[in-house]
């Protein structure tokens, strides 16, 4: 191997250095397979070596970076063990992460090759190589860091914890007699910080019982912090509570506050699961069946559009997601085959959401990473297969985001939800191919005063329907609770059929009652239905399992459609005063959502974007709404946000009509959010009906979503299940109707498998053809 003139182009990576090494950063080739993965010695990015893709050579291209490193990994034999009594390897947790011993697992198989000297190989001694080979091989890759920082707990210190006044001194009874003051628990027992009150939580996941006694001293009292006890550790830590924040918080102080009551951090021993504890213990637990009810293991299945998606932990969530919407005609156009100009172009493919999209339908539809593979011990069955296991995706999908950036189990619902806003943005330029515009429709909201008899109508842009599950309690059999069938055709009248709200009527000016009710202004190419199966009982989350009958043949939603508006109406007037005063607050509604624990602006700013029509509306508003960057901005006149109006500036202008907005509309924005950039962009996105004089003809054409032809005659495609007690734990399944056979995609196990349609938590419906 010749000396090669291109070695001083190469770097050591710091502590810092996000280096890409397990697999390539535009497809799943990983170190596993045969080519290996070359990691560029200049920047770090990572490229696989197959033949046909060559997204190494690809980075060359782009960067001239000429010194890549070989990578490839291969499994060591695994040694019989000789002592039977021999421990098993300690089991993962998920409450932390624990490091892989890959020298006992893996040999690793390197060389480093030039590109700029025709893919020669290079000898590894010269200059610095030795010293960056090294560096790389014992840094914590970019997907591991990312790991680990997701999984770090981001329970916080408070201001009540931070300042709270404690009562006089007080002993408490000893810990073998300690119970509930309102009954006779001896666990899941809450002490008062303020004045030692012992009070029982709240019932828990795993069947952990409480009567809420806590939570109603707190109500009683507004003493704001408790401490869960057998949760306090010799190190000083323990479940803290905060009721003003609602929410689980840290206590700088803890050993101080607990002295006060006796207690002697130092001596204590945990007894008792933490809450963090009892929500993954009770994750683990559920599991959809893998087999027949005759005992047979259900058919595996591989190739093209079989692909499973390995479980990153607590991430069933965004997997049923990504396999709903990739089984969708408009994604698959978008993403799938991967577009090689934009590779080409692009320099950054990890922390690119279009790089991403493309890798996840490569991965998912090609058929590349869907292949069997043979069980590691011959007494254990097959084990499937790989699937793959999309580190960068959720890393970058989730970056910034207060939940999705954790590795806590979320809401497929509102994932989906998150999912299809960040494509939209980021295909806003180029909306004709935007694949989530086969979501959108327009809506149109219908509210009549009962009294005067006028009406108020609202159009809106949506990409769902959230419905209503009518339930009615059968029985009671322990803790579970048994419902009643309802049919989808039912909530679906739940849903579009009048409700009678208390309203508070400007035209009455006094409290009434209202009709309301939405129907369809045009109907969406695909139909995403949410049934709203999630409740708050006691502020705790809860699941609602009503089954609900569904049918597999053609739905029809003609009857849904919004008709049009008779000329005799006369239209309720505008409920904002023109003194520039707030929207009035129904205060039994607002207390309603309160005792849920939202806090008091988000709620008083749900009811005025719903125009105060009472508390499911707004509820349903808050829960659609918790990642607006402006949901904490103080509410002024007229129930705005602004304060302090500013006069845009050009730069704000120019760079907000560089994303493609009309200059008209981006003024408008700009004046709506007080010359904030970030809350101008969610106003634009937010916004699409809002055109000007100044949009041609075509770009009002490009803003039409949907349309209102008959028959709206509708097929399922898939549905997104979800097996647990709240939504905050249990696990999330897709089932998607492909080939003419329904599949299951259980994390990375795909098998032929009938859907539980009575459990399902979010339909997706094709629009069928006339």
């Amino acid at each position: 191997m010749a000396a090669c003139p291109h070695v001083s182009s190469i770097k050591i990576p710091s502590a810092n250095t996000l280096v890409y090494k397990e697999e390539c950063t535009f497809c799943f080739d990983s170190q596993n397979l045969a080519p290996g993965i070359e990691v560029c010695l200049t920047c770090f990015n990572a490229g696989c070596n197959s033949p046909e893709r060559q997204h190494a050579r690809t980075h060359y291209g782009q960067t001239n970076h000429p010194l890549v490193l070989n990578i490839r990994r291969l499994i060591k034999d695994k040694p019989k063990r000789v002592d039977e009594n021999e421990e098993p390897p300690q089991k993962i947790s998920k409450l932390a992460i624990v490091p892989e011993d890959e020298e006992k697992k893996y040999e690793y198989v390197t060389y480093v090759k030039c590109y700029a000297c025709g893919g020669k190989e290079v000898e590894k001694t010269i200059g610095e190589l030795p010293l960056v080979i090294d560096a790389v091989m014992k840094s914590v890759s970019a997907a591991r860091k990312s790991e680990i920082k997701a999984w770090e707990e981001e329970i916080t210190e408070c201001e009540h914890t931070r300042n709270l006044i404690q009562n006089s001194p007080k002993a408490l009874e000893s810990k073998a007699l300690a119970h509930c003051n309102n009954c006779e628990l001896k666990e899941n027992l809450w002490l008062c910080l303020v004045c030692g009150n012992l009070g029982c939580g709240r019932q828990q996941f795993g069947g952990v019982g409480g009567n809420g006694h806590g939570l109603a001293h707190f109500e009683n009292t507004s003493h704001p912090i408790s401490c869960k006890l057998g949760t306090i550790t010799p190190e000083g830590s323990a479940d803290i509570y905060c009721y003003l924040c609602n929410d689980s918080k840290l206590d700088p102080f803890l050993e101080n506050h607990l002295s006060n009551f006796g207690i002697n951090v130092k001596s204590q021993q945990k007894t008792e699961k933490n809450m963090t504890e009892l929500q993954i213990e009770e994750n683990l637990k559920y599991d959809f069946s893998m087999v027949t009810e005759d005992g047979k293991e259900l058919e595996p299945l591989f190739g093209p559009g079989y692909t499973g998606i390995k479980n990153l932990g607590n991430s069933c969530y965004m997997g049923s997601v990504l396999q709903s919407v990739f089984s969708l005609d408009s994604f698959q156009k978008r993403y799938y085959p991967t577009s090689l100009e934009h590779q080409i172009s692009c320099l950054d493919p990890a922390n690119c959401i279009q790089c991403q999209l493309y890798k996840i339908a490569d991965g998912l539809l090609s058929g590349r990473y869907s292949q069997p593979i043979q069980p590691v011990d011959e007494e254990k069955t097959n084990r499937g297969q790989e699937g793959i296991a999309p580190n960068m995706f959720k890393a970058l999908i989730g970056k910034d985001h207060s939940e999705f950036s954790t590795m806590r189990q979320q809401d497929a619902f509102e994932f989906l939800q998150h999912l299809i806003t960040t494509i939209e943005r980021k295909e806003h330029n180029n909306s004709g191919k935007d694949p989530t515009r086969a979501f959108r429709f327009t809506a149109k909201q219908r509210l009549q005063c009962l009294e005067c008899k006028r009406v108020r109508y609202q159009t809106t842009t949506e990409s769902h329907i959230s419905i209503p599950v009518p339930a009615k309690n059968i029985q009671t059999n322990g803790a579970e609770e048994i419902f009643e069938p309802v049919t989808f055709e039912q909530c679906l009248e739940s849903f579009a059929g009048d409700a009678i709200i208390e309203y508070s009527c400007p035209a009455c000016k006094r409290k009434t009652n209202a009709a309301t009710n939405t129907r369809f202004v045009t109907f969406p190419e695909v139909l995403v239905v949410h049934t709203r199966r999630f409740d708050f009982e006691n502020w705790v989350s809860r699941k609602i399992s009503v089954p609900i009958i569904f049918s597999q043949d053609l739905i029809n939603l003609d009857k849904y459609i919004a008709p049009e508006q008779p000329e005799n109406e006369e239209l309720l007037p505008d409920e904002s005063s023109s003194s520039g005063e707030s929207i009035p607050v129904d205060e039994l509604a607002l207390n309603q959502l309160l005792l849920m624990g939202f806090p008091e602006n988000r709620c008083k700013k749900a009811f005025i974007a719903t125009g105060n029509i009472g508390s499911e509306v707004a509820m349903n508003w808050l829960f659609e709404h918790m990642d607006d960057p402006d949901i904490d901005s103080p509410i002024v006149a007229g129930g705005t946000t602004s304060t302090n109006p500013q006069v845009s500036s050009e730069s704000d202008i120019v760079q907000l009509t560089e994303m493609g907005f009309p200059v008209a509309q981006v003024k408008k924005a700009l004046a709506e959010t007080n010359n904030n950039m970030e809350r101008a962009v969610e106003w634009l996105f937010s916004h699409p009906e809002d055109l000007t004089d100044n949009f041609s003809e075509q770009e009002n054409t490009n803003n039409t979503f949907g349309d209102s032809s008959f028959p709206a005659n509708y097929q399922l495609q898939s549905i997104i299940s979800h097996k647990g007690t709240s939504v905050h734990c249990g696990h999330y399944v897709a089932h998607v109707f492909k080939d003419q056979k329904w599949v299951l995609f259980n994390d990375d196990k795909v098998v032929n498998s009938q859907p539980p349609l009575e459990e399902a938590y979010v339909y997706i419906l094709k629009r069928i053809p006339a």
